[in-house]
């Protein structure tokens, strides 16, 4: 490296390298401060979309028809997570006014759109569930044969034995059942007893 041993060797270095390197350095410093404050803009955007859909949703579930609501507020938001919650929403709502159609609908969607595993899951049980109570059963084992965490296997069991028990099938039903028992944490399903119970009550002794 050039060592400058006057004051004036180093101040005509610095002239010639500005003169050298002006341009370039001014473009520099003027594409820095733009992408700084690009960034910063393009946060701001983020936070007051962020605002409008939180507010657009509290709104939507404060609504009177939740489920015509739902439709111009997923088609509104469906870049947001917003629109998944919504979705789930609307598809309580529906089942609740025995729209089993509109239900599964809305759970479809949310399970095609979310990206959470475990919101998808929440999402194609709750699907199996609509679609036994429309005793499409098997449309439901397909739903509940996509892959889910792991965390899901006792529900998936025990929605597969609602399944072959409302088809009469009550020796698989049970198997299931007791799948989704030994599955369970802690064995803590009551309900899910009271099945397999109700199963070996039904079941004449040999």
């Amino acid at each position: 490296m050039e060592i400058y041993s006057t004051e004036e060797q180093q101040a005509e270095a610095i002239k010639r390298f500005f003169r050298d390197n002006g341009v370039s350095l001014t473009l520099g410093i003027v594409i820095g401060l733009g992408g700084l404050y690009g960034w910063k803009a393009y946060n701001q955007n983020q936070i007051d979309s962020a605002e409008a859909a939180s507010n657009a949703y509290n709104q939507f579930v404060e609504s009177d028809d939740v489920l015509t609501a739902s439709e111009s507020f997923v088609k509104d938001n469906a870049d947001s997570s917003y629109a998944v919650l919504a979705a789930f929403v609307a598809a309580k709502e529906a089942a609740d006014k025995e729209q089993l159609d509109v239900a599964a609908q809305k759970l479809q969607w949310a399970a095609d759109n979310v990206a959470s595993l475990e919101l998808k899951a929440t999402a194609l049980t709750r699907l199996a569930r609509v679609q036994l109570a429309q005793q499409q059963f098997d449309a439901a084992m397909t739903t509940l044969d996509q892959p889910m965490p792991e965390s899901f296997k006792a529900q998936i069991a025990e929605i597969k034995g609602d399944i072959l028990l409302a088809q009469g099938d009550k020796e698989q039903a049970k198997s299931q059942y007791q799948a989704a028992l030994d599955a369970s944490s802690g064995n803590a399903n009551t309900l899910l007893k009271i099945k397999l119970d109700d199963l070996a009550a039904a079941q004449p002794a040999a």
